[in-house]
């Protein structure tokens, strides 16, 4: 069950793990898993408590991994059943430490679990030695891969380089992004690639370049091309998710469209007309084609 509130939780004693948890990467599945033994051990539900948005994209301007209905679908796969997901604004930036203490009490917090690095209340000036006056508190250490912790704006910074392959390591399952189907110009049409043009958040962050994906919607599973970018062969100043579905016919505008982003093909770059961009879309097409064996 998912919450915006204290309030409306059910009482009673629970385990109870807190974090931002944005992209639920392997570093926040290792704690959440130990916090799942310990609550199946004890008998007692598991809640995450979590914010949204996360609180470095309130309290820094950075992009998201997850909206919240990505975190909590990635959060229930993995066994959570109760997500309570408080606003992050500047009226909570601005709580006491001791508030969010009380928060905890108020859910019946009787074990806590959080990372080693995590902060909370105003000024960031409340950490696990406080925490521990509400319950006993455990208290992970940062998974580590290739020598650096796995941590949310190392993926992010993977990301934003295209890095994708590398990105999936650290998360544990392909990086994704999901938006409506909405009408654009029609101009792969016209250059014989017909592209989905999909309507995602603008604090999403999306890996730049052309990418072989998979998507998946109503419409059914099927492999793909995807361009993220602004399109600088048509003078595009815009930020956009496009994708064209190999052996796809049909219309998909108003459709919510899944993708998953596997590999890399190259990075966007400007052409000097139409037809040169055509001869490359087709070569994309090809290399998507190779790397899934078609």
């Amino acid at each position: 069950m998912l919450f915006s509130e204290v309030a409306d939780v059910p009482k009673g004693a629970k385990v109870v793990a807190v974090g931002s948890f944005d992209g639920v990467h392997l570093g926040h599945q290792h704690l959440l898993r130990q916090a799942l033994a310990e609550a199946k051990a004890l008998r007692l539900p598991l809640l995450v408590y979590t914010f949204d948005p996360p609180t470095k994209v309130f309290t820094r301007g950075e992009g998201f991994l997850m909206d919240l209905t990505e975190k909590v679908e990635a959060l229930r796969a993995l066994g959570v059943e109760l997500i309570l997901a408080v606003a992050f604004n500047e009226t909570f930036a601005q709580r006491e430490a001791e508030a969010f203490l009380e928060d905890l009490r108020r859910l019946g917090a009787s074990r806590i679990y959080v990372g080693e690095d995590f902060r909370f209340g105003k000024g960031r000036g409340g950490g696990p030695e406080d925490l521990a006056r509400v319950a006993p508190v455990r208290t992970v250490p940062l998974l580590t891969l290739g020598g650096e912790p796995v941590k949310s704006s190392r993926i992010r910074t993977l990301l934003q380089e295209g890095r994708v392959e590398e990105a999936r390591h650290l998360l544990g399952r392909p990086y994704g992004a999901y938006g409506v189907v909405v009408e654009g110009e029609k101009l792969g049409r016209k250059l014989g690639f017909p592209t989905a043009n999909l309507a995602v958040h603008p604090k999403k962050v999306l890996p730049p370049g052309v990418f072989a994906v998979e998507a998946q919607g109503t419409f059914g599973r099927h492999k793909g091309v995807a361009n993220v970018g602004s399109r600088p062969t048509v003078n595009g100043t815009e930020r956009r998710l496009e994708v064209h579905l190999l052996g796809f016919a049909g219309e998909l505008y108003g459709e919510e469209m899944q993708i998953a982003f596997l590999k890399r093909l190259r990075e966007e770059r400007r052409f000097p007309d139409l037809q040169a961009l055509r001869t490359q879309i087709a070569q994309d097409v090809e290399a998507a084609r190779a790397y899934f064996g078609l």
